[in-house]
């Protein structure tokens, strides 16, 4: 068991060796080379795009580091504002954003540690393997072929160098041994060594930790709200038909004999009734998770939502398959209600929803032709029902964002964080 952990790791090494140098030297070369042509002006168009690099290629060694030896490395990245587009205005303020990112920096001085003492810890593991098994087998491979010497740039052993016969197999030996205790532990540490740097302070790491839990009780207050609006509907709404609908089935069985005529019509009320009952219990079922969401997924049920709106609505959905299915419940339900409060606030004529999801998040916009005015902060100016959505969307860390100036247009872009 312990051989076969000594020969993973020096696989590991000599697999993670190239990945390391290439992506840590190339980044920072690259990283450095934009930063310094910020003064003249294009370092803002790519000085975004290098470090987007840079923390991709970070997340994949967190995702490294907790395959191949188990180590944690959490991150802690400031979020984009909602509504950046892709202009040069907008890389400006996108290269604003990274470079006050704290992490930005940690990321930066780590790739030239990585390229270093990193490469070095990931190189020991293959080399004391590689040099205890050369080493061992050199008087075998000299008696054979009498080369030995000659591939170590030695000479001929026998003639110039006979001593070396008997110690490099020894010093071989010892190579062996230390590999078998420390290539796990030199593949561990070298993650550890990206941890040092990667990891986010911990005022950073509280303020994350206070802001998941904030919206851990919005999701628990939101829970608890849908509860009871799922029993009020229950009562106010099929109960009480089917209520109704009981005790018209008393009355039609006392007169159904007496005065079929009447019961005949209160049969065709109760018949009436209950068609509206089950009518309302799909709606309500609908209102908790609608079945095309289940089965075909967010886009087609964004596009059917759109079809069942009586203001024209065009959908853009590019989506490259299914999503989590509570970001899936979670998105659908907040672009209903925007569509709701468009329609009913909006004053609009035609209404755009585009959904896609880039750089490992989900950006959903939603946008009408009306007179504006529409914002998230508190009542009279706001509404609860862009609040209510911003609070969805954090439980799942996601941002929410309004441009509505006087006379319009709106747009709401909503964003959530997921694979």
């Amino acid at each position: 068991m312990r051989v076969r952990r000594t020969l993973a790791a020096a696989v590991r090494g000599l697999g993670l060796a190239p990945a390391v140098e290439l992506g840590s030297v190339t980044l920072f070369v690259l990283a450095v080379v934009s930063l310094a042509l910020i003064v003249v002006g294009v370092g803002v168009l790519t000085t975004p795009v290098v470090l987007f690099w840079a923390r991709r290629y970070a997340q994949l060694r967190r995702v490294w580091g907790y395959d191949l030896a188990g180590v944690r490395i959490p991150a802690a990245y400031r979020p984009f504002p909602a509504g950046l587009g892709h202009g040069p205005v907008s890389q400006a303020r996108r290269c604003a954003v990274l470079l006050r990112d704290p992490a930005t920096w940690r990321e930066l001085l780590w790739l030239p540690v990585d390229a270093s003492a990193g490469l070095a810890l990931v190189l020991l593991p293959p080399s004391l393997v590689g040099y205890g098994v050369g080493f061992v087998l050199l008087p075998v491979l000299e008696g054979l072929t009498g080369i030995g010497g000659y591939v170590l740039g030695l000479g001929s052993l026998p003639a110039e160098h006979p001593w070396l016969l008997f110690t490099l197999p020894v010093l071989g030996a010892g190579f062996l041994l230390l590999a078998r205790y420390a290539n796990p532990a030199l593949i561990r540490a070298h993650f550890l060594l990206a941890a040092v740097f990667l990891t986010p302070p911990r005022a950073e790491l509280a303020e994350r930790v206070a802001r998941l839990t904030e919206t851990r009780h919005d999701a628990v207050d939101a829970s608890a709200a849908e509860l009871r609006r799922i029993e009020r509907d229950l009562h106010d709404g099929a109960q009480a038909r089917l209520v109704a609908m009981g005790m018209s089935l008393g009355t039609i069985e006392a007169l159904v004999e007496k005065d079929p005529a009447q019961a005949k019509e209160l049969l065709a009320r109760a018949r009436q009734s209950s068609a509206e009952a089950l009518t309302e219990l799909r709606d309500l079922v609908r209102g908790i998770h609608p079945p095309v969401l289940a089965e075909r997924g967010l886009g087609d049920a964004v596009r059917a939502l759109a079809l069942r709106m009586e203001i024209p609505v065009e959908a853009a959905v590019a989506l490259p398959g299914r999503l989590a299915a509570p970001v899936e419940s979670a998105a659908y339900f907040a672009v209903s209600e925007v569509l709701t409060n468009a329609a009913k606030h909006s004053g609009a004529d035609r209404i755009a929803v585009g959904l896609r999801h880039a750089d490992g998040r989900l950006r959903i916009t939603v946008s009408d032709n009306g007179r504006g005015f529409a914002t998230t902060g508190p009542p009279p100016g706001g509404g609860t029902g862009l609040r209510g959505i911003e609070r969805r969307l954090g439980t799942f860390d996601g941002t929410l964002a309004v441009s509505s100036p006087a006379g319009g247009p709106t747009l709401v872009t909503m964003e959530i964080p997921c694979a």
